[in-house]
C-alpha cells in the first residue's frame, strides 16, 4: 500500500533532484507508464469439440427452504452451447454428476476440457504441472477426455464458461425460483439450455444448433458403461456404531462397532 503516487513522485523530483517542471508533466508520464504496464489479451480461437467447465452458485428455494445451490456449468466455446445443472453443494460427487449430465446433454464427450485449479481435481500445483485427485482421474479415464488446467489466477483462459455462469444465473434463475426438489430444478435448467440453442452466435452466420453439429462430429462417443458419480473413503465405526463421513454421523449395525468400513458417497445416498 506504500506506493508512489504521481504527486509523491513530483515532490521527490522537485525536492531531491531539483526538478523545475510542473506537476502535470509528471502526471502525464506516470499515466503513460501505467498504460504500458497493463495486460493485453488476444481473443482465443476454439476448435470444435472442446469444452470448459466451472462451478457457480445461485440462491434458490427448494422444498420451501431458501439456500445456495451449486451450479455445474459446462460450455462448448465453438458453438456457444452450454449445460447447467444444480446441486446442494460443490463436491466430488456433484462435480462428477455435472460432467455426466453435460455429456448426456451434448450427445458426446469433449476431446479436451479446461478447468481452474479446484481441489476437487487438483491436489498440488507444481509450476505448469498438476497432481490430480484419484476421483478426477477415474472420471477422465472412464470418458477418455484430455484435461487443461488454467494458470493460477488466470480465469481469462476459460472466460467462456465464466461468462455463461453469470448468463445462466441471470436468465434462468431470476427472480429467485422455487422448486419442490433439485430434480425439478434440473429439469427446468435443461429446458432453458435447450431453448437457448435457438439463439444465434454473434458474428457467425450459423445458429447455435447448427454449430453444435460440428462440435458433436469432433467429440468422442459416449461410454457404453455407465459412470457412477461417487466418492470413496475409508472410515471406522466407533463404540456407538456411528460412522463419520462428510461431517455427518451414520448409524451401522452394532456388529460393525470398532471396525474399518468403506463409505461410498453419492449425490443422493451414502452407502457403507
Amino acid at each position: 500500500k506504500q506506493r508512489h503516487t504521481a504527486k509523491r513522485i513530483f515532490e521527490r523530483l522537485r525536492d531531491e533532484h531539483g526538478y523545475a517542471g510542473c506537476s502535470s508533466q509528471v502526471r502525464a508520464q506516470v499515466a503513460a507508464a501505467r498504460k504500458r504496464q497493463k495486460e493485453v489479451f488476444v481473443p482465443l480461437s476454439h476448435p470444435p469439440g472442446e469444452a470448459q467447465y466451472d462451478f457457480g452458485e445461485a440462491t434458490v428455494i427448494i422444498a420451501g427452504e431458501q439456500m445456495k445451490a451449486a451450479l455445474s456449468v459446462m460450455t462448448l466455446p465453438y458453438s456457444d452451447v452450454f449445460h447447467v445443472s444444480a446441486y446442494p453443494r460443490e463436491c466430488t460427487e456433484t462435480f462428477q454428476a455435472g460432467h455426466v449430465a453435460g455429456f448426456g446433454f451434448f450427445g458426446g464427450v469433449p476431446t479436451r476440457i479446461s478447468y481452474d485449479n479446484s481441489r476437487i481435481a487438483v491436489t498440488k500445483v507444481i509450476g505448469r504441472e498438476r497432481e490430480l485427485t484419484r476421483e478426477f482421474l477415474r472420471l477422465e479415464s472412464h470418458f477418455l477426455f484430455a484435461h487443461h488446467f488454467c494458470r493460477v489466477a488466470r480465469g481469462n483462459e476459460k472466460g467462456h464458461v465464466e461468462s455463461l455462469v453469470g448468463f445462466g444465473r441471470r436468465n434462468f434463475l431470476v427472480p429467485v425460483p422455487s422448486f419442490d426438489s433439485f430434480a425439478e430444478m434440473n429439469a427446468h435448467l435443461e429446458a432453458a439450455c435447450l431453448a437457448d440453442m435457438e439463439r444465434s452466435v454473434r458474428g457467425k452466420p450459423e445458429g447455435k444448433a447448427e454449430r453444435l453439429e460440428a462440435d458433436r462430429a469432433a467429440m468422442l462417443g459416449l461410454s457404453v458403461e455407465s459412470f457412477d458419480p461417487r466418492r470413496v473413503a475409508q472410515a471406522s465405526a466407533n463404540s456407538l456404531s456411528l460412522v463419520r463421513f462428510d461431517r455427518n454421523d451414520y448409524s451401522v449395525p452394532t456388529a460393525y462397532g470398532h471396525h474399518e468400513v468403506t463409505v461410498l458417497g453419492g449425490t443422493e445416498e451414502v452407502r457403507i
